[in-house]
């Protein structure tokens, strides 16, 4: 994996129960064929020399000539080692047929699968987003193959709610979609047809297609309900010709999706799977936890509810500080600590969220490499590229970041009923006390931090504690 040995949740969505294995070749001294898959459901088949010993450098090429992927954006992808339980991507110097033969160890460590799963499970080779390439130099991409790529890989996470998206969002990404596959110059009828030949779960998340299901479902009727996303579909499919004047190119309708895509600010992050503790509804549901997706990227950190398919909690570099624990007893659970600005009847605090995964390790670990690569790369474009990006351009979760030390706020996340929102009132959270007196806010609008990760040292600074945090 590039910069750190960290591990990242897959798409659970697609079923490559029949693909093939690399790890499946017994015979590694002569050719063989080996399938690189795609988003999108196709593959690359390529005939290695020595699958034993290649390394990902050497795929990674042979993949790209086959592609005709232009040398200005070889970095834009990476090659990822795959499966139902566990999504890795791999290092340059990394050999797969290796990682294969350790694939059970690796799915023990970071996983909390059973053993019958994990003796089941097979991984396999996905030619996909290198998570470290910026949202920023995808928007000077022109090649149309490989727009496609990174638009396949995005529709993916969209269908299947990985990334969270509002109606107006889902609806024009899907509009969006079906211009791309079916021609943007359909007429009603045949808008209709098509939509019910492919199905509506084709061009909308699938919670959003299929619906709660229940009692409500039932008493609202689902072709009613089916209907009215029938009619905003079409709706927002209309105006993509009238909103381009001529007949748009596949290019212009690409680089809207995948513009649309990167105002979610975890468009383009790496997923874990980890729980969080649900809130004290009395003495019943003390000790319950929720399943959350935690995505992190060069922005920030994203956790969200993988029910309900909503932004928790959203946190750029600046806003928090961070570590991890390990278990103090056989049983107990790996925790990623996250602390951020917060208050308690209208006094400001530290709130500490607890993530418990087995992979906490390494997403403190992957934090900050993200962190000393942003870093790295905000002091290059100080020295010559400030500037070049638009206001509008610019992905969220930096706009704004210029206005203050705490980045301002954007309208789509003040918007209470946006998916994207942060909902701190419904995490069940610590709030940072020492010795049982609140702390002083200090300079600038900030506690002192508990942890020594940090993101930012002028934003934070260690704090001596001479007791244990109380975790009530």
């Amino acid at each position: 994996m590039e910069g750190d040995d960290c591990s990242f949740q897959p798409d659970s969505s697609d079923d490559h129960s029949q693909r093939g294995s690399v790890a499946s070749s017994a015979t590694l001294s002569r050719a063989q064929d080996v399938l690189i898959y795609l988003f999108g459901d196709s593959a690359v088949h390529l005939t290695v020399e020595g699958l034993g010993t290649v390394n990902v450098q050497e795929l990674s090429r042979s993949v790209r000539d086959a592609l005709n992927i232009p040398e200005s954006v070889q970095d834009a992808f990476a090659l990822w080692l795959c499966s139902p339980l566990l999504d890795l991507q791999l290092k340059a110097r990394h050999q797969p047929y290796k990682l294969c033969r350790q694939w059970q160890d690796l799915l023990y460590r970071f996983t909390e699968a059973s053993e019958d799963d994990i003796s089941q499970d097979e991984p396999y080779l996905q030619f996909r987003r290198n998570v470290f390439y910026p949202k920023s130099k995808e928007l000077q991409i022109e090649d149309e193959a490989v727009l496609r790529l990174l638009y396949e890989e995005a529709r993916s996470h969209i269908l299947t709610g990985r990334y969270p998206s509002d109606p107006e969002h889902w609806t024009a990404l899907g509009a969006l979609s079906l211009a791309l596959d079916e021609g943007p110059n359909l007429d009603s009828q045949q808008f209709t047809t098509t939509i019910r030949e492919k199905k509506l779960s084709s061009f909308l998340p699938a919670h959003v297609a299929m619906g709660s299901g229940g009692l409500f479902s039932t008493l609202r009727g689902k072709s009613s309900r089916q209907a009215g996303l029938e009619q905003s579909l079409l709706e927002a499919y209309k105006k993509i010709s009238t909103s381009a004047g001529d007949t748009p190119e596949p290019t212009q309708l690409l680089h809207q999706y995948l513009n649309t895509c990167h105002t979610l600010p975890y468009y383009g992050c790496a997923f874990f799977l980890g729980e969080i503790d649900k809130p004290a509804q009395g003495i019943l549901q003390r000790g319950k936890r929720k399943a959350v997706n935690v995505g992190i990227c060069l922005e920030g950190v994203y956790v969200m509810d993988v029910k309900e398919k909503h932004v928790l909690l959203g946190l750029r570099f600046s806003e928090l500080s961070w570590d991890h624990s390990y278990p103090e007893e056989e049983g107990d659970s790996h925790i990623l600590w996250l602390e951020f600005d917060g208050e308690e009847d209208g006094t400001p605090v530290n709130k500490l969220l607890k993530i418990y995964s087995k992979q906490a390790e390494l997403m403190s670990g992957f934090i900050e490499f993200c962190v000393e690569l942003k870093s790295a790369s905000e002091v290059g474009a100080a020295a010559g590229m400030d500037g070049e990006v638009s206001q509008s351009q610019q992905p969220a979760g930096q706009e704004g970041s210029k206005k203050n030390g705490r980045g301002g706020r954007r309208g789509m996340l003040s918007r209470q009923n946006s998916v994207v929102c942060n909902r701190v009132h419904s995490l069940n959270t610590i709030s940072y006390v020492d010795n049982g007196k609140e702390i002083k806010r200090l300079k600038p609008k900030r506690a002192a931090s508990f942890f020594t990760r940090q993101a930012s040292a002028p934003l934070y600074s260690a704090v001596q504690v001479t007791e244990s945090l109380e975790q009530g």
